[in-house]
């Protein structure tokens, strides 16, 4: 069985691309989310992903497998646990919403917003993860990370976006595997 990074390093020479210097790795099933820079592993977070079986497709609400990039990055300056709307900050903390703590998954803090890289995969017609808007990101629910929650994203504690968000550029590349 290969491992992530030998994948990466295939599915890249496939497309023509050069693998990035940050790669992020997301494990369904373990729900973790590992950071390698040059091929050494940096950090293992706890996520969760998709309470759905995985899935690629246009409004499956699975979280999409394969190689990925990192299309955008929004939020910085913003303080922790800032809830966003369609990307926007509304200006309140998720702890300031009612029923924030019973509420469907809210976006807060940061996020990173992928584009697949694989054409026909995660890439183009309904299989097209950044038109689906997926996106790895804060959570209000950090209590329930390791289980699968989303409705596609990847949650991360708001403290570990924070930070992960703060090594990672546009184009570092995400591979998402089972």
């Amino acid at each position: 069985m290969e491992s992530p990074l030998e994948r990466v390093t295939q599915t890249c020479t496939r497309l023509g691309i050069k693998p990035a210097a940050r790669l992020l790795v997301v494990r369904l099933a373990t729900q973790t989310l590992q950071f390698y820079r040059e091929r050494q592993l940096v950090q293992s977070y706890p996520v969760s992903t998709s309470r759905r079986p995985p899935s690629n497709v246009k409004d499956s609400r699975g979280t999409p497998r394969g190689l990925h990039e990192i299309a955008e990055r929004i939020g910085e300056g913003q303080p922790p646990g800032m809830v966003f709307k369609s990307r926007v900050p509304t200006g309140r903390h998720y702890s300031e919403l009612p029923g924030a703590g019973t509420d469907d998954n809210l976006i807060t803090t940061r996020i990173l917003w992928l584009r697949g890289l694989e054409p026909g995969l995660n890439r183009g017609g309904d299989v097209d993860t950044y038109e689906r808007y997926v996106y790895i990101h804060g959570t209000n629910h950090e209590d329930r990370l390791g289980e699968r929650l989303s409705a596609g994203c990847v949650l991360m504690r708001n403290l570990d976006i924070l930070a992960l968000y703060d090594q990672v550029r546009t184009t570092d590349q995400v591979l998402i595997v089972d």
